[in-house]
């Protein structure tokens, strides 16, 4: 057996270690630092003739020259298997609650717990039978994971066509028990057991064909769906000053969205946003399946107060278990909250190896990094037939709610939609804080593209006549301008805006939010010859109380019926005001 690869600490700066090695290093190599009965886990982020520069996942202290390091051959990699969901790790993939549990509230440097335990048993029912030839990705079987059939696959890391040999038959057995063997094309047989690693860094490439997003995500979000819709395998951001509503908005999205699958990645967020999460996540009731939310769940787990390294590691890992549950044929949606940090990551790792830096001191590559993070997102036909898909949204923190600013930018040059939270928005209490003038989305929506084309133009007139209003008062403003800021207004008021305290209005299916912008067409297309602009106030405020009691009503019950009947009564009421005068 060959010898472990050894080296020694010739440099530190903060998370930044410098090893001298006599023996090759790979690059993106996981190394551990010997310091006394401490072992900390490393990468190595480049390699200078016989100097390997190493990012460290734990406080540096006490580290000092001469510690010895060794290299393990193996990439950062995660353990793939069932067991994973409703568990909360960090983005080594430890669990954490376990963690807690062996170390207590202050968590000990160098302790590395198995993401999934090797003893724990599952009930595997086979599928495939020997004789058949398979490839990498094919479900050997499938073990019940909450409300899942998580599906035993092929090895991703095999190779060609594969020869099943034998398949266990029904029963209960462990992570340590061989569920089948396969034979390449060289005749080396390799045991296929219930869990598999794979390296974060390398998307899994086991299908037939990447397909284009177009399927809409309903995320019962209005705003969302109806005017900045985002696509089942597409990608998104959510750029916004601190406060904004961001972490909220994440929130409800992974408990409405139809996705099978939400993974949340908080990479370097503020502990107290983590802590809330972690604290509200087990308690909220899934509505499509009246179980906790957390048991198609699984969080991973990066303060802001941890080191700088293990951002990165974070939305890798994050991102790894989701392309995993897509294989499956599920649907995925990841959140990672929020790029910013882990970018700021980058920019102090880039400065301590002390590269040119880019624009505000982030590193060159900060765009490409980015990129191939949201590359990873898309929809997939497998070899089976069946279609999986990973739908990204990546939240952003820019400094001051700059949208100007790199990260910001380098992220919009990737994704397929823009929600632009604005401070002012959020201020004035109009929740989700999506600025509706600034965003934008590529996507195809739900509602008809004309209607569509209409609330859009609405609120940019209602916007233009108040910006006109600032000047010359409302006084100085024609009858017919005053109407198109109220329709606007009202649009937003009734439509854009949920009450996320609402149980009805916090989320709306895809068939209510056609009927009703149907309806809210007609009558931001009707001409109200209302007598002045008292009287049109007056009338867009009584309808505007009508319709949000009507968003409160539960869809096609009796309630809902004669709110709208009340509402058509109105209407038809001021639409032939004009003919009683006559």
């Amino acid at each position: 057996m060959q010898d472990k690869r050894k080296g020694e600490i010739i440099k530190i700066n903060g998370n930044m270690v410098v090893a001298r090695t006599s023996s090759f290093v790979i690059q993106n190599e996981v190394a551990y630092i010997i310091h006394g009965q401490e072992r900390l886990k490393a990468e190595v982020i480049r390699v200078r003739m016989n100097n390997a520069e190493m990012q460290v996942f734990e406080n540096t202290a006490g580290l000092k020259v001469g510690d010895g390091v060794e290299f393990t051959d193996e990439l950062l990699s995660v353990e793939l298997g069932p067991g994973l969901l409703g568990q909360i790790f960090d983005g080594l993939e430890n669990p954490l609650p376990l963690l807690a549990k062996e170390c207590g509230f202050f968590l000990k440097r160098g302790i590395y717990i198995d993401a999934l335990r090797n003893e724990d048993e599952w009930d595997f029912s086979p599928l495939a039978k020997p004789g058949e030839i398979v490839l990498a990705g094919a479900k050997l079987g499938f073990v019940p994971e909450k409300a899942f059939k998580h599906y035993i696959m092929v090895p991703f890391n095999l190779k060609g066509s594969l020869e099943v040999i034998s398949v266990v038959s029904t029963g209960k057995y462990n992570f340590k028990q061989p569920i089948a063997q396969l034979k390449d094309s060289l005749g080396k047989i390799d045991e296929v057991f219930l869990k598999q690693r794979w390296p974060v860094k390398i998307p899994i490439q086991a299908y037939t064909e990447k397909l284009k997003p177009t399927e809409p995500l309903v995320t019962k979000m209005r705003l969302l769906d109806s005017l900045f819709p985002v696509a089942r395998g597409g990608t998104y951001c959510i750029p916004g000053p601190f406060g904004a509503g961001k972490t909220v908005l994440q929130q409800l999205t992974s408990r409405h969205a139809e996705v099978d699958i939400v993974i949340i990645a908080a990479c370097g967020e503020r502990a107290g946003e983590v802590v809330e999460t972690l604290k509200t996540f087990p308690d909220i009731i899934d509505p499509r399946t009246n179980k906790p939310l957390i048991d198609r769940t699984v969080i991973i787990c990066n303060t802001s107060s941890m080191p700088v390294a293990a951002r990165e590691s974070s939305v890798y890992t994050a991102v790894t278990i989701a392309e995993y549950y897509r294989q499956m044929g599920l649907s995925v949606l990841l959140l990672a909250d929020s790029t910013s940090r882990w970018a700021q990551a980058m920019r102090e790792m880039s400065g301590r190896l002390e590269e040119i830096p880019g624009e505000e001191a982030f590193p060159s590559y900060l765009e490409s990094r980015i990129a191939s993070f949201y590359e990873r997102a898309g929809v997939v036909k497998l070899r089976d037939g069946t279609t999986g898909s990973v739908t990204i949204g990546g939240a952003v923190s820019p400094a001051g709610g700059n949208f100007e600013e790199p990260v910001t930018q380098a992220t919009l040059k990737v994704v397929g939609a823009f929600h632009g939270l604005s401070r002012e928005r959020s201020d004035s209490r109009r929740y989700p804080a999506i600025d509706p003038l600034l965003s934008w989305s590529k996507y195809k929506s739900f509602i008809d593209e004309k209607q569509e084309e209409k609330g859009h133009y609405i609120l940019r007139r209602s916007n233009e006549v108040f910006q006109m209003m600032k000047v010359i008062g409302e006084e100085g403003t024609s009858l017919k301008d005053y109407i198109d800021y109220l329709k606007g207004e009202f649009f937003d008021y009734v439509y854009l805006q949920q009450n996320a305290f609402d149980s009805v209005d916090e989320a709306t299916s895809q068939e209510r939010q056609v009927y009703v912008f149907n309806f809210i067409y007609e009558i931001l297309e009707s001409d109200f010859n209302l007598a002045d602009k008292e009287k049109a106030l007056h009338f867009f405020q009584q309808l505007r109380q009508l319709m949000r009691t009507w968003n409160s009503s539960q869809w096609k019950t009796d309630e809902f019926e004669r709110l709208e009947e009340e509402i058509s009564l109105l209407l038809e009421e001021k639409r032939e005001e004009p003919k009683k005068n006559a």
